[in-house]
C-alpha cells in the first residue's frame, strides 16, 4: 500500500510543479485576482504532496497504517477539491460555490487525522 502511496504522492508532486509552471509561463495573461487564485492553487497543491510523501512514509513504520491511510485519503481529497476548483475557476471564471472550502476543511482534517495517527499503537 506504501508503493501506492508514494506513487500517488509523486504523481500529485510532478502534477503540481507542472500547473504551477503551467501557470507561471502559459498563463501571464491572467487577470491579477485569477492569477491569485492560480498561485493559491499550485502553492497548496505542491505543499501538500509533500505532506503526501511524509504521511506515506510515517505509514510504512507503523503496524497499524489504518490512520496514515485516513490523513492520506483527506489529504488527496482536500487538494483536488480545493486546488481543484481554484484551478477550474482561474482559467473559466466558473466557481463551484461551497466545494473550496470544503476543500480546504479536508485539507485541515488529513493534518488533524495525521497528528493523531501519533497517538495510535
Amino acid at each position: 500500500m506504501q508503493s501506492v502511496q508514494i506513487l500517488i504522492a509523486g504523481i500529485n508532486g510532478a502534477l503540481a510543479v507542472g500547473l504551477g509552471a503551467y501557470g507561471a509561463h502559459v498563463l501571464p495573461q491572467l487577470p491579477a485576482d485569477l492569477a491569485s487564485l492560480w498561485n493559491t492553487a499550485s502553492l497548496f497543491h505542491l505543499i501538500h504532496a509533500a505532506a503526501l510523501v511524509g504521511v506515506a512514509s510515517f505509514a510504512s513504520m507503523r503496524p497499524d497504517r489504518t490512520p496514515f491511510s485516513i490523513a492520506f485519503a483527506l489529504l488527496i481529497l482536500g487538494t483536488l477539491l480545493f486546488s481543484g476548483s481554484l484551478y477550474l475557476r482561474a482559467l473559466t471564471g466558473l466557481s463551484l460555490g461551497t466545494v473550496t472550502p470544503i476543500g480546504g476543511i479536508a485539507l485541515i482534517a488529513g493534518w488533524l487525522a495525521f497528528a493523531a495517527a501519533a497517538f495510535r499503537r
